[in-house]
């Protein structure tokens, strides 16, 4: 069945509900540790880790929720994010999806964010990974000041951007679309608890396709419960350089009706 959500015209009748959000994204202020590793302001956490910020995406996000393999016989592919930071997720799928996908097949990568980072800063948090620096340029050249947000990006012809502002526990609910993989990448639960509180993990997995999947660095109990309380079947696997564990899952499949049998 065709997802209707990747009609043209029904991704810009999403992004407009989202207009009146603008007010609500602050520009997020970014430092810079020893290493240059940006470090958040607001939640005093490093936007990715210390040792490979690549490769704990393609570990973390991409592996963790079966890609690119799930691409393979996908018309049409939706992967939602929470927190789309410097970009670095929706960049390294993008230079994935680039290397596998069909020439008919379409992927849309919608990313909330509430409170998105300089251009500047961008550039400098990205420049580390030489293989991201085209798409890189391409993603930074419209993130230029002043933002406009919220904004609908077609990064290519078979690659979409959508990058909805504002607080995800609001944000989330407006959606209107479904994702079939979902990045949770909120900083740290100890340092942004709302970013993994029940109701908004709930709205995850209702705006989850069936048989969709999530992934996720921390595996942290009480995310962990709010994942399984939601509805997911969640599996914990070993984390990336050293972590001991990180959690993935499934959406379960909604039981059988048979009253009307």
């Amino acid at each position: 069945m065709a997802n209707l959500f990747f009609e043209p015209e029904n991704l810009m009748q999403s992004m407009t509900r989202f207009h009146d959000a603008k007010m609500q994204s602050p520009r997020h202020g970014v430092s810079w540790d020893d290493n240059d590793v940006p470090r958040s302001s607001v939640f005093d956490d490093t936007f990715y880790t210390r040792s490979d910020g690549q490769a704990e995406t393609a570990y973390v996000f991409i592996n963790g929720n079966g890609l690119p393999e799930r691409w393979t016989d996908a018309a049409n592919f939706s992967i939602a994010e929470l927190g789309f930071g410097t970009g670095l997720n929706f960049l390294e799928t993008w230079r994935n999806w680039i290397a596998v996908r069909s020439p008919s097949q379409q992927l849309v990568f919608t990313s909330f964010e509430a409170y998105p980072i300089g251009a500047d800063d961008m550039a400098r948090a990205l420049a580390p990974w030489a293989t991201l620096k085209p798409l890189g340029e391409a993603l930074i050249s419209r993130c230029q000041e002043p933002p406009r947000l919220p904004a609908f990006w077609q990064m290519d012809e078979q690659t979409g951007l959508h990058i909805i502002p504002g607080k995800a526990e609001a944000t989330v609910a407006r959606w209107d679309g479904l994702a079939d993989a979902w990045y949770l990448d909120g900083f740290s639960p100890a340092r942004n608890p709302d970013m993994w509180g029940p109701g908004l993990m709930q709205q995850v997995h209702d705006h989850t396709s069936p048989d969709g999947s999530f992934a996720t660095y921390t595996a942290a109990a009480q995310v962990r419960r709010n994942l399984q309380a939601a509805g997911f079947t969640v599996t914990r696997r070993k984390g990336f350089a050293g972590k001991r564990e990180m959690l993935l899952g499934r959406k379960q499949p909604e039981p059988e009706d048979h009253s009307a049998k």
